[in-house]
């Protein structure tokens, strides 16, 4: 039994679904996201809340039963509240800014690194060590963010780099004489 498959999904207000066959779509102040389940499982939507059942008793049908409500909830929180992703600027003279739909870090390149920035998703800059990533699509806010990191990931020694505001820099002891 799936402990997280047996949990409905509650619907906030302002949150609307709707299930044809094995699509949902959800409606929400910040925009639609629709999830398409496989044939192993049965959405329903009653009493304000998304419930997911397996259809059978076989290991690909539990195992797509507790997938297919998280992705359900992920749908419902990202029309509902969002998705939302804090990046940090380590190094003398590292910054980003934004210029229109395109982020311009300065990363001790001998150019500036412009990252376009996708439909779909809002990157912010409130300041210079700072960049925020937020959507919708708790897939695409990740990967916008782990490309946005790649650029310069943080080194262990002085810990310079982008890196994840949560994210704990494992630190080295530089060389002894």
């Amino acid at each position: 039994m799936s402990r997280i498959g047996k949990k409905p999904v509650a619907l906030p207000s302002g949150v609307t679904a709707t299930v044809s066959g094995q699509t949902i779509e959800v409606k929400g102040p910040k925009g639609t996201r629709s999830f398409q389940a496989t044939d192993d499982v049965t959405l329903t939507v009653e009493d304000g809340a998304v419930s997911v059942t397996p259809r059978g008793k076989s290991k690909r049908a539990r195992q797509q039963w507790g997938m297919s409500r998280t992705m359900v909830q992920n749908c419902v929180t990202g029309v509902s509240d969002g998705f939302k992703k804090e990046l940090e600027i380590n190094g003398v003279g590292y910054r980003a800014q934004m210029q229109g739909n395109t982020l311009k870090l300065n990363l001790g390149y001998s150019h500036d690194v412009d990252f376009e920035v996708p439909a779909g998703v809002t990157v912010t800059a409130p300041k210079q060590t700072q960049i925020v990533v937020e959507g919708s699509d708790q897939q695409l806010v990740g990967q916008v963010a782990a490309n946005i990191r790649e650029w310069r990931r943080p080194e262990p020694y002085k810990g310079k780099g982008i890196k994840y505001v949560d994210e704990y820099i494992f630190r080295k002891e530089g060389k002894k004489k």
